[in-house]
């Protein structure tokens, strides 16, 4: 039988999502906890590999097992697992649900604080310097009209294709301020986020110009797009999949 597990991360502690050699990940104290609980070894899928540091407040991954679950299997999994991982459901799906390729879009959230915030440490990406914000959305909306971002991709990676839909990117600014990228794609590459934001920082200083940004993702080339912003200020806020996923959701 297979199950979706809907949880939550702090990703502050971790060296990402995904199982390192030599590092603690998220699917790492998931894997044992639920092996723990189910007494045999049970691996577990992601929707998606966010990198070391960055946070989660909807993930979703699905795990297969023919022993009977626990009614308090939620309660259990929540004890064993640090306070900074919360796993919040677990339901069942179709065989052939998958927690990764049958999702349908991912959506991130990265926050910058304009002055220092005792209260968000960990949480957001510190930039004080001036930055045009109009010119950073003009700037932003130019992904929409591409889908090639190799530019955007960390150099060392392994995918068939750097192909991406952006539906949504876009700057919020708050009232005290404070600045949100949103950004929603049908996938993303490894470190594609960070980049794209850092690059957007650079227009907003003057640095690059709207226009160079279609030049920037034409070239394909990463040493072309401005560098990584920090992994705190990044959250997966949501992840999409059709309704039938959820048609025998259940909740303890």
């Amino acid at each position: 039988m297979r199950y979706f597990l809907q949880l939550a991360y702090r990703g502050t502690n971790y060296h990402g999502w995904q199982r390192q050699p030599n590092g603690r990940s998220v699917q790492e104290v998931l894997e044992t906890a639920l092996s723990t609980i189910l007494r045999q070894p049970t691996g577990i899928v992601g929707s998606g590999r966010t990198d070391t540091g960055v946070h989660a407040a909807q993930q979703f991954a699905h795990f297969e097992t023919d022993v009977p679950l626990p009614g308090h299997l939620l309660r259990s999994l929540n004890s064993l697992i640090p306070p900074d991982i919360a796993v919040y459901d677990c339901f069942p799906v179709r065989a052939d649900d998958h927690a990764r390729y049958t999702a349908t879009f991912r959506y991130y959230q990265y926050q910058i604080s304009r002055r220092k915030d005792p209260f968000r440490e960990g949480l957001v990406y510190v930039f004080t310097l001036p930055l045009n914000v109009v010119q950073m959305n003009e700037a932003a909306d130019r992904f929409l009209y591409h889908t090639d971002f190799e530019s955007f991709s960390k150099v060392k990676t392994d995918v068939r294709t750097f192909n991406c839909r952006i539906d949504q990117a876009y700057w919020e600014q708050k009232p005290n301020g404070d600045l949100v990228f949103h950004i929603r794609a049908n996938r993303f590459l490894h470190g594609m986020v960070r980049a794209i934001v850092g690059t957007l920082l650079d227009v907003g200083q003057g640095r690059l110009n709207v226009a160079d940004i279609d030049r920037i993702i034409l070239a394909r080339d990463r040493r072309q797009a401005g560098r990584a912003a920090p992994a705190e200020g990044l959250s997966l806020v949501e992840v999409g999949y059709p309704n039938e996923v959820f048609k025998e959701r259940m909740s303890e």
